[in-house]
């Protein structure tokens, strides 16, 4: 347990509230409700009156089972002071990355949802609904393709601009103070049941979407207003896939950030090969995609590079890691 879920089992076994703890320590039962909540951590002069109120040690109630490292070794080891974590930044953090995830996640989905009024205007012209030539109704449909490719960029831009000031977490080693480790791991714990939802579901949405264009494919392949509607639908359940999956992503990268697990270990933000491999390789894939789905038109099939580029990315960050260890003997 974290030194907030202490404090809580504490005053309950004493059978105190918030406010009849905060009298006993001459706080506001606010501060009370932000050392519980972790928002924040009591002085040491209030932990010294805790551990007396609850007759308990003061090492019951700052040792959690979170070991990290010492800021002065870590120092000592990079040779220069690390950058320390605070509780508020943490929390500031978290609370910003959700955030970002919810407008990232949003403009992806409007960048797959793109392709689909053009599909719409075009099944439309072919069935006589529409009163356009061919030509006229594509270049409504690219318009409209346009404009939200334009409306996604709303979304993208600002939020990554905004976003921008967390990237130390991502480049920088530091050290984090206490109770932070314990908290963001507390709460990664809890979201794990939530992010394997959403990539579950994900892939449901993806193989229905897939499913019912191959449905319509036997049914009658010639019918191209049918086929278009089922694209229609394969792209809107690839959209809202997309949605889940890289809202809850982004907030599972964020506590990886915080803890410096996973891509955001100390020896993978040294890794100087792959950092600089990364974006190159990442905007190749997003030409390749725009270019094939410009020039062919088939937008319905073009999504097929992500889920391909992120298998090769796969591979091709184990070959990087692999070169970044032989370097290092």
């Amino acid at each position: 347990m974290i030194l907030a879920e202490k404090i809580v089992e504490e005053r309950k076994k004493n059978g105190w509230s918030q406010e009849d703890l905060a009298d006993k320590l001459g706080v506001s039962r606010q501060s009370v409700s932000k050392w519980e909540s972790a928002q924040s951590v009591p002085d040491l002069q209030r932990i010294l009156e805790m551990s007396k109120l609850f007759n308990v040690s003061t090492d019951y109630l700052l040792k959690d089972e979170v070991e990290s490292r010492p800021a002065e070794q870590a120092s000592e080891e990079s040779g220069r002071e690390l950058r320390r974590l605070s509780m508020e930044e943490a929390n500031s953090f978290l609370r910003e990355n959700d955030s970002f995830a919810g407008r990232i996640a949003t403009g992806c989905l409007i960048c797959i949802l793109c392709p689909v009024p053009l599909l719409c205007i075009m099944a439309l012209q072919r069935m006589g609904t529409l009163p356009l030539a061919e030509d006229p109704a594509g270049a409504l449909g690219t318009i409209l393709l346009l404009a939200m490719v334009a409306v996604s960029l709303i979304f993208f831009i600002p939020a990554a601009m905004a976003h921008s000031k967390w990237d130390w977490l991502e480049n920088d080693i530091f050290d984090t103070e206490y109770g932070v480790d314990g908290l963001v791991k507390s709460k990664s714990e809890k979201f794990q049941s939530r992010f394997i939802r959403a990539i579950t579901a994900g892939t449901v949405l993806v193989l229905l979407g897939v499913i019912a264009l191959f449905a319509g494919a036997v049914i009658d392949e010639h019918n191209e207003p049918l086929l278009m509607g089922l694209c229609c639908i394969l792209l809107a359940c690839v959209g809202l896939a997309a949605f889940m999956i890289v809202n809850a992503g982004i907030i599972k990268d964020g506590y990886s950030k915080l803890l410096q697990e996973g891509d955001y270990s100390k020896e993978e933000k040294s890794n100087t090969i792959l950092k600089a491999v990364t974006p190159v390789y990442w905007m190749i894939m997003t030409a390749i995609y725009l270019g094939w789905s410009f020039l062919t038109n088939r937008w319905d099939i073009s999504w097929v590079i992500w889920p391909i580029a992120g298998v090769l990315y796969g591979g091709l960050s184990v070959v990087l890691r692999a070169v970044h260890k032989s370097r290092k003997q």
